[in-house]
């Protein structure tokens, strides 16, 4: 795969993702599914081959548990070995949850899934980034931080309030477009561009176990029957900010039906961004100290 495009997608087995896999395979990319289950990413895999063609890059599975930062630096050494260029990763795994949990490293789950192991990746990758330039970084994200009040700096893994898998869910996915704009300011002029996106309302295994704004989960599944897009739409986006010349001349915005678009107040705040971007590498760096 090295004389082609490669790209790595969180998350890549299913929904958004596989949607994302099968769209940049027959864009000419190699892919590589980051993703927990081996299994699963198989079949997603001998999928993509069934529609690809004979001529399609191939497309491969590395094993990653964002959910234990042992499995993600044990990920990125694995993608640096196998991808001589990377030059795009798409952070596109992503969970809610409920009742409250935690992470091998004992963070909150949907904050150390949908933030910190992204966070973790990605910082492991960055110079093969730089080094392949021009590069991209996609994080999807949602609309749902809208929802946010804003980052407890005091209580970000919500051991002090009462635990709800919403509002948890709504602070990750700030967390995220926080982190794509401060990652496209540090790497600004390194020719890697970073953004985030809201894939849109979209039928897939999403929240299949969270609770989300307190819809029963028939509720729920009625109304990504009547209203939610498909995942191969719900890809649009992920792929065109991957792809565009258009989202290769800018970087650190915020992206929704493959247009720029303008998310809450709360995610323009660049002391935040700053802000969770050293806090971040704080927990990470005593997680280490931990183990």
């Amino acid at each position: 795969m090295s004389e082609a495009k490669t790209a790595v997608i969180t998350g890549g087995n299913v929904g958004i993702g596989k949607e994302t896999a099968r769209a940049l395979v027959a864009k000419g990319y190699g892919v590589f599914i980051a993703t927990r289950s081996k299994e699963r990413a198989e079949a997603a895999i001998a999928d993509i081959a069934r529609t690809a063609g004979p001529t399609a890059k191939r497309v491969e599975h590395i094993a990653l548990d964002l959910a234990d930062l042992a499995s993600v630096r044990k990920a990125a050494a694995e993608i640096l070995e196998r991808c001589p260029r990377l030059d795009v990763l798409i952070a596109n795994a992503g969970l809610i949850t409920s009742p409250r949990s935690q992470t091998k490293d004992g963070f909150e789950t949907t904050f150390g899934v949908n933030h910190l192991g992204h966070f973790a990746l990605v910082g492991a990758l960055t110079d093969r980034l730089m080094a392949s330039a021009p590069a991209r970084v996609v994080v999807v994200a949602s609309d749902a931080h809208k929802a946010s009040r804003g980052l407890d700096f005091d209580d970000l893994q919500r051991t002090e309030l009462r635990y709800r898998g919403w509002p948890a869910y709504c602070d990750s996915k700030l967390a995220n477009v926080l982190f794509a704009r401060e990652l496209g300011r540090r790497l600004d002029d390194t020719g890697v561009v970073a953004h985030s996106l809201h894939p849109g309302f979209v039928n897939s295994e999403f929240a299949a176990g969270g609770d989300v704004a307190g819809l029963t989960r028939p509720l729920m599944n009625l109304s990504k029957r009547l209203f939610a897009i498909s995942p191969q739409k719900g890809a649009l986006t992920s792929v065109h900010v991957a792809t565009s010349t258009e989202a290769g001349e800018v970087t650190g915005l915020y992206w929704a039906k493959s247009t720029i678009a303008t998310p809450s107040k709360n995610a323009l705040a660049d002391g935040a961004a700053g802000r969770l971007w050293e806090t971040s590498e704080s927990l990470i760096h005593a997680a280490d100290h931990q183990r």
